[in-house]
């Protein structure tokens, strides 16, 4: 059986365009980890994408993971919420200056505490001023990210009130798949 999914592309064109969240209440930390870690992303991957169906990623190979976090623009942002991992935020600078928030949100356990939108807001500042961090890189001229029907319900709001604007929306057909979760059975 399959499903009718829809795809929106959202970009910024400017570093006016970001509209930030508030701080949440509380000891939310938003650090990068500096260094590549295919367990750790693996971890991030599948907690954060197991009840909206991320798949992509599940087959790779240690060294594909490797590979991806190793590429040069490529950065992971990890929200914790008193030490504890909540979220993150995967982005990937492009060759033209475009960078893409390769794939973002949070734990299902942390969401609805405000942490997204200040994840999100601190996440695309990170990937505006990504040329000052890493030398050799074109500097930013594009943010963009791409969400579905199957992503949380706040998702796109998120975007939104961040500041991106829908620049395109396409429906395919995907086959109906069970939720992977971190592990079987982890999401009824």
């Amino acid at each position: 059986m399959s499903n009718p999914v829809t795809t929106w592309y959202l970009e910024q064109t400017s570093p006016a365009d970001l509209r930030p969240a508030a701080e949440p209440a509380g000891d939310v930390r938003i650090v990068r980890a500096e260094l590549p870690s295919p367990e750790f992303s693996r971890f991030l991957y599948t907690a954060v994408g197991g009840d909206v169906q991320w798949h992509d990623r599940l087959g790779m190979t240690y060294a594909e993971w490797a590979e991806v976090l190793g590429r040069p623009g490529a950065e992971t942002w990890v929200a914790y919420d008193r030490g504890t991992p909540a979220g993150y935020a995967e982005f990937e600078a492009g060759p033209d200056g475009s960078v893409e928030i390769v794939y973002f949100g949070l734990i299902p356990a942390f969401r609805g505490r405000r942490i997204g939108g200040h994840l999100l807001s601190y996440a695309v500042a990170r990937a505006w001023d990504l040329a000052e961090r890493r030398p050799g890189l074109e500097p930013t001229k594009r943010v963009w990210l791409h969400t579905c029907s199957k992503d949380g319900p706040h998702a796109m709001d998120n975007y939104l009130r961040r500041g991106f604007a829908l620049y395109d929306t396409r429906v395919t057909d995907e086959p109906d798949e069970p939720t992977p979760g971190p592990w079987p059975g982890a999401h009824p």
